[in-house]
């Protein structure tokens, strides 16, 4: 539950300000053959537009462009791959949509690029290390900071103050940082759950919280395993208990539902801490 009295903070991400004071979603755009869910839909540039027109009218307010799988067992692909993934619907994404575009990546270069073509945001998987603040620093985007290894609360309430930390020696303040709990990488189930559960122990007062839970086997384990694209239910129950928790932003990709959901959650969680 929020302090009403607390100021809130924003998220910044190159002339696009998300205030903390509603739950704000990002959907998820694969431009790969192999993600875990959804692999190959969004492959085509042409799907891959489509679809991104498609959640925007849906309500989405961001989003999270990858050329990477990140699933359990993937096999990574180089730089120069990833980009080439990347480099011929990025700038379609950012003319057409009009939203705040995040690009996946854990490589400095592949960063680099897509802020000339007009990304706002960095997405690193992999803790967002001191080469790709250094990446980040001068353009102005936001930089979504997961914690990438296995613990619970404590321990990634001290990664992220040291990702803090390390963002200001770069002259990155913490209102272009977002954190991310890091749901599903390196992490038993228990885990997951409590970090789920927990966000108020781990948040950083006036930083962004993303959660992102989406069909990830955190939202399968308890409910028999139901196929990745069956897990809605459970992907929005995660996401709501977050967002009762304090989480500033849910990473999905049922964008409809995930809107309508995020809006529930929010008049609950406001009502709660005596919000109008």
């Amino acid at each position: 539950m929020q302090n009403p009295d607390a100021s809130p903070g924003t998220f910044n991400a190159r002339g696009h300000t998300f205030p903390l004071s509603r739950t704000y979603v990002m959907g998820i755009l694969n431009v790969t053959p192999d993600s875990f869910s959804d692999g190959g839909e969004y492959f085509s540039p042409q799907a891959a537009i489509a679809r991104a027109k498609e959640m925007a009218a849906q309500g989405a307010d961001i989003l999270d462009v990858g050329g990477q799988s990140t699933r359990p067992g993937h096999t990574p692909v180089t730089q120069e791959e990833e980009w080439e993934r990347l480099k011929n619907v990025l700038p379609a994404l950012v003319s057409e949509t009009g939203l705040a575009v995040s690009v996946d990546t854990f490589y400095p270069w592949v960063a680099r690029k897509a802020l000339l073509a007009g990304a706002h945001i960095i997405n690193d998987v992999s803790g967002f290390p001191d080469a790709m603040l250094a990446a980040a620093a001068e353009s102005g985007c936001g930089c979504i900071v997961m914690y990438p290894v296995g613990g619970g609360a404590a321990q990634a309430r001290a990664f992220f103050q040291g990702r803090l930390e390390a963002a200001r020696r770069f002259g990155i303040g913490k209102e272009r940082l977002c954190f991310d709990p890091g749901i599903g990488f390196g992490k038993t189930r228990e885990e997951d759950l409590g970090l789920i559960a927990q966000v108020g122990a781990y948040r950083i007062p006036g930083v962004c919280l993303l959660m992102a839970a989406s069909r990830k086997r955190v939202t399968g384990f308890l409910c028999g395993n139901p196929p990745f694209e069956k897990r809605l239910p459970a992907t929005i129950a995660c996401h709501t208990a977050a967002i009762l928790a304090g989480a500033d932003m849910v990473r999905v990709h049922d964008v409809a539902e995930g809107v309508q959901a995020a809006k529930m959650a929010d008049g609950l969680r406001y009502s709660l801490c005596g919000k109008p």
